[in-house]
């Protein structure tokens, strides 16, 4: 294969972080002069991104786990950041290069690190006003489990989210049900089928697979079967919960 000269010395300098934007931002608004760009990498306590306009520049805050990752995924993550900046559909190329580095399990490992040095988990205690959450835990854990699944941090949420009413963070090895549940109107099976749910996160931890992060395996999904009043708990879910008034 022949290279002209240009082509061989096109891109022998590396690009700096604040070029690779200022490139992006000509291709995506080629009519219009970019701003004075700064790129900073912050101590986040996860892979966060961010990007504004302030004071009449373009301010780009990146996680520093980021810092020494490849130009392409960094090309990538300025596509993805100015793309939202401006409203445009991201390019799926770019979107999938950021995503098959992320769920590099160097990256993730790396991020779970990063989560449990520099991230606090502020939650409220599980005994909550209608339903205590650990003496739901120790109940599903004899019932499916035979009492044999270490017990995480448990607790509930902060606030209110209709949207996420569980998770598990393997970071902080913590289950979290979202506060929305703990009112009197919320049956006992629901909330322990949200349990029982972030429970087998513990027993069936993500897989990756070909690049990507399964988190809800065949086997996850077969496990969740066996929970009595599955289609129940679902249907309050996708029906009454909604209709709950907010907290005054």
């Amino acid at each position: 294969m022949v290279h002209s000269e240009t082509m061989q010395g096109e891109r022998l300098e590396k690009e700096t972080p604040e070029q690779i934007y200022r490139r992006v931002f000509h291709e995506l608004k080629p009519r219009t002069a970019p701003p004075p760009i700064q790129v900073q990498y912050r101590r986040f306590a996860n892979v966060n991104s961010f990007i504004e306009f302030k004071e009449g520049r373009l301010l780009v805050r990146i996680s520093d786990l980021l810092q020494k990752a490849p130009e392409s995924v960094q090309e990538a993550l300025a596509w993805i950041l100015l793309c939202k900046l401006f409203r445009r559909q991201i390019p799926g190329r770019h979107r999938d290069r950021y995503r098959r580095y992320l769920n590099k399990g160097e990256v993730t490992r790396a991020v779970e690190r990063l989560r449990q040095e520099r991230g606090r988990k502020s939650i409220l205690p599980p005994a909550g006003e209608h339903h205590d959450l650990l003496h739901i835990f120790d109940e599903l854990n004899f019932r499916f489990f035979h009492g044999l699944m270490s017990q995480p941090l448990i607790g509930w949420s902060q606030t209110e989210s209709r949207n996420i009413l569980g998770h598990y963070d393997a970071a902080h090895n913590a289950i979290v049900l979202s506060r929305i549940l703990d009112r009197k109107e919320a049956p006992v099976f629901v909330v322990e089928y949200v349990m029982y749910h972030e429970m087998l996160h513990l027993r069936h931890p993500v897989e990756r697979r070909a690049g990507r992060r399964c988190i809800h395996t065949a086997e996850f999904r077969k496990a969740e079967e066996e929970f009595p009043r599955l289609r129940q708990a679902k249907e309050w879910m996708e029906t009454v919960l909604w209709r709950l008034p907010a907290r005054a």
